[in-house]
């Protein structure tokens, strides 16, 4: 896998700003924009998650990655349940509905594959970079020994 600079290469983000674009225009349709709270809180859950993999990739490290991609997925799921009160309300049609599932799914097995990649990564970033000589007690040969050390 090639090194990723900026949260905008990665795949699941692109397509978790898609499904947020979508989110807004289906939101923007008669009855649903009218109805407010369901409204914002669609809005919102898509938002976070396209926000959570961006503000994980900009933590610089793995395990942090993995706790906002989790939450992404998490809110992914919200967005989802939401769609189906949107459907049960009529605010959308079982095409639109399916359009949007197919779009969710996608989205949703891009978080899940990046998350098992960094899992099987190993431990990277700044904030697991440590020193082990500066901690008292401690081997010179731990678990995250393969880590660049500094002082």
């Amino acid at each position: 896998m090639s090194t990723l600079t900026r949260f905008e290469d990665i795949e699941s983000w692109r397509k978790a700003r898609e499904l947020a674009n979508a989110v807004y225009a289906l939101t923007r349709q008669s009855q649903f924009a009218k109805d407010f709270c369901l409204r914002d809180q669609i809005r919102r859950s898509s938002i976070s998650v396209m926000a959570n993999i961006a503000e994980g990739f900009e933590r610089e490290g793995n395990r942090e990655f993995i706790n906002f991609l989790t939450t992404a997925k998490a809110s992914h799921a919200e967005t989802k349940s939401h769609l189906y009160l949107a459907l049960d309300q009529h605010y959308i049609t079982t095409d639109e509905f399916a359009k949007m599932d197919s779009l969710i799914k996608d989205t949703a097995r891009l978080i899940g594959g990046f998350i098992r990649y960094l899992q099987q990564a190993e431990v990277s970033g700044r904030k697991f970079q440590r020193s082990v000589s500066n901690r008292p007690g401690l081997a010179s040969s731990t678990r995250n020994s393969k880590l660049e050390t500094r002082n």
